[in-house]
């Protein structure tokens, strides 16, 4: 059974450089990850991509052929695909069914929120057995200006009701958001969408002639009390691995190492069935089933708060690190040189 990820988001929100953080990511743990490409528009991939749909279909000959602009493009290249569904299922099956896929699916907004194209694409890939979660980005310089708070709050529930898969809201490029003046209050106050009536002053200040209508959107957010967020610095190692714990609990998704995989006694089966049909009770318990590691003062300390004091730190155990790691091979090469010598002396003899 392939997990995946449908990763959606208003332009320069950050998908594409979330795709190739967490590639790296699952590269450097040893986990499977392919990567899907429906952009047409997307010419500066930075990720290996293992299916792109200008294989199928690219927006330049859209707009040639039938005189439509880049927006209507994507949507009649959208609407391709899906016509042509089993051209995607075709090279999803050459991945095979341990897989784990992201999908970079267009910036255009309409696609997540209410055109057709992208949701029964979503529902045939669940039909075929793929178990997803949509990963929905938001920048998050946002949550500085009341007003593009409710706004994405409001783009992030309809995303949510449009999809209709478990879904993880992210205020991406956290770490930047110091540039874009102080909070109001805490950001946990925006991750877990509290008691919206405490923007209202600030909301009736920007934009005193739709007080009510303001009032009665924060409503409708808090009648459905769906919407909250993570928070992503993709840069960070430990912001892109609590990202993915939340998903994986999404999803139910487990990581299953190989049987041969360097691991505690008794946690891994010696089995040779594969490895999504293979129970790893240890990989339940401690991870998916286990308390999420960090907090959101956490994320506000290292990013907001104390950000210089921290990046000073990291520097120094990058230094330390690079120090140790330098010592190791020194070391190494001794070790190989007093063995080179003592053959060396061997053969004379």
């Amino acid at each position: 059974m392939p997990f995946g990820e449908v990763v959606c988001g208003a332009p320069g929100s950050g998908k594409s450089t979330y795709c190739h953080g967490k590639y790296q990511l699952f590269t450097a743990l040893n986990r499977p990850i392919s990567i899907v490409n429906l952009d047409p528009a997307n010419d500066n991939i930075p990720y290996p991509c293992a299916i792109n749909i200008t294989s199928l279909i690219t927006l330049q000959d859209v707009m040639d052929e039938h005189g439509l602009g880049p927006n209507g493009g994507i949507l009649f290249c959208m609407e391709y695909l899906y016509a042509n569904f089993d051209w995607l299922e075709a090279r999803l099956q050459e991945l095979g069914s341990d897989g784990y896929i992201l999908f970079d699916v267009p910036g255009q907004v309409e696609l997540s929120t209410h055109h057709e194209a992208l949701r029964y694409i979503v529902q045939r890939l669940t039909k075929i057995g793929f178990r997803l979660a949509a990963v929905h980005l938001c920048d998050a310089h946002y949550v500085t200006d009341a007003a593009k708070y409710v706004s994405v709050l409001l783009l992030s529930l309809r995303t949510m009701l449009h999809l209709e898969l478990p879904h993880v809201n992210v205020l991406s490029k956290v770490d930047l958001i110091a540039q874009y003046g102080d909070l109001d209050f805490n950001l946990n106050f925006y991750t877990e969408v509290q008691d919206l009536s405490y923007l209202e002053n600030a909301l009736n200040t920007s934009s005193p002639r739709y007080t009510a209508l303001t009032k009665e959107l924060c409503s409708v957010i808090e009648d459905y009390g769906l919407v909250e967020f993570e928070t992503l610095a993709v840069e960070d190692k430990a912001s892109m691995l609590h990202l993915t714990r939340a998903i994986d609990r999404a999803t139910g998704y487990v990581f299953v190492p190989p049987h041969d995989a360097p691991a505690p006694e008794g946690t891994l089966e010696a089995s040779s069935v594969p490895t999504s049909m293979r129970p790893n009770t240890f990989s339940l318990f401690s991870s998916a089933a286990g308390p999420m590691a960090g907090s959101v003062g956490d994320v506000q300390e290292r990013w907001i708060d104390a950000r210089e004091q921290w990046d000073a730190f990291e520097r120094k155990e990058w230094r330390q690190e690079g120090e140790m790691i330098r010592e190791a091979r020194e070391r190494e090469k001794a070790i190989q040189g007093e063995q080179r010598g003592k053959s060396g002396i061997r053969e004379r003899k």
